[in-house]
């Protein structure tokens, strides 16, 4: 019996060790638990805390960009109230335009009425990185606006407004020599020398046909050579094209059309170049992309010039407005233009 109560004791023995073991491993597992708690607790508060610091000093900053930017808005309005200091804001082109046209002569007055016209709009990376243009391509058209910056008269604008002799008026070619005011125009001397177009067709200055002469073709082929290292079109087929399209439309300036010539005289008339060194007082016209002086009513022996490209296109012009085009011949600086883009730079994107 005495043995057996032994076995007893200590059965009973083990297992309130086990179990006061098991309670204070427990109690010591809740007491970790606690302060790793705790310590997580203690974290979070300073997480909460530096996040609201965070958010504070953010909103405060913004306050403070929104407080100096009403004040510089404020700082211009008043340098503008001063007639003598126009306000102005800072504002930097991100890209350049390289056109078929080498000068504002030929020009379309409109812009969907010479399908075949290309443009390479060259973005400079440094303000206009690649990740700018994401999402564009998802769309069908996009705005541009540009500057007219070879303007032979933006002097005129730093002037007061009673001084500046800014045209209010100017004549549209399509009123026949009739008067517009000049923001119902397009013209590009304007009080702010800002430009964006949309425009449907206008058939009141087609021409009646463009027809090419044979000494032509062999002109533009031997042109071709050069050409074709900047040139935005696939071959010379497409370029005379081109050529037909703009030829279309009488691209003369009302004053040219207007202007008497002797109908037995030999005449060549030459366009300048420099498209920044004709001002608006050299013709008076609100779309003076005529490529010469002369008129309707001349014969056939006054001698026009389109340049597109750096190619020279000689043609002439009937009363009846009859197109010939004689020949086409290389410009003196088109060989200087090797950083322009081509077609061959493109050609996948173009719709053949």
């Amino acid at each position: 019996m005495a043995l057996s109560e032994n076995k007893k004791w200590l059965a009973s023995t083990i297992v309130l060790t086990v179990t006061a073991a098991i309670s204070a491993a427990a109690a010591f597992s809740v007491c970790i638990w606690r302060r790793k708690s705790k310590g997580l607790e203690s974290r979070i508060r300073e997480l909460e805390i530096s996040m609201k610091a965070s958010l504070k000093k953010s909103i405060a900053e913004r306050q403070g960009r929104i407080r100096a930017q009403q004040a510089l808005r404020k700082t211009l309005e008043q340098h503008g109230s001063d007639k003598s200091k126009p306000a102005s804001f800072p504002m930097t082109p991100i890209a350049t335009v390289q056109s078929c046209f080498s000068t504002r002569n030929g020009t379309p007055r409109q812009p969907l009425i010479v399908p075949l016209a290309r443009a390479c709009l060259v973005l400079d990376s440094g303000r206009a990185p690649a990740e700018a243009l994401e999402g564009l391509a998802d769309y069908s058209h996009c705005w541009i606006l540009y500057i007219f910056h070879l303007n032979t008269d933006l002097e005129k604008l730093w002037k007061q407004p009673s001084k500046s002799k800014l045209k209010a008026k100017v004549r549209v070619p399509k009123l026949k020599g009739g008067k517009m005011g000049v923001l119902a125009t397009r013209s590009p001397h304007r009080p702010c020398p800002i430009g964006l177009t949309v425009a449907k067709g206008d058939s009141s200055l087609t021409t009646a046909s463009v027809n090419f002469s044979p000494e032509f073709k062999t002109t533009l082929a031997s042109c071709w050579v050069t050409a074709e290292k900047h040139s935005l079109y696939a071959s010379p087929d497409e370029f005379q094209s081109l050529i037909r399209q703009v030829l279309s439309w009488d691209i003369r300036s009302v004053a040219q059309r207007k202007r008497p010539h002797h109908a037995h005289s030999k005449e060549e008339i030459h366009v300048n170049d420099n498209p920044s060194s004709v001002s608006e007082d050299d013709d008076d016209d609100a779309e003076s992309d005529g490529v010469s002086n002369g008129n309707s009513n001349a014969a056939m022996d006054v001698t026009y010039h389109l340049i597109l490209e750096g190619v020279k296109v000689s043609y002439r012009i009937n009363s009846s407005s009859n197109v010939i085009v004689e020949k086409a011949t290389l410009c003196e600086d088109v060989k200087n233009e090797g950083d322009r883009c081509n077609y061959m730079m493109w050609r996948d994107q173009v719709a053949c």
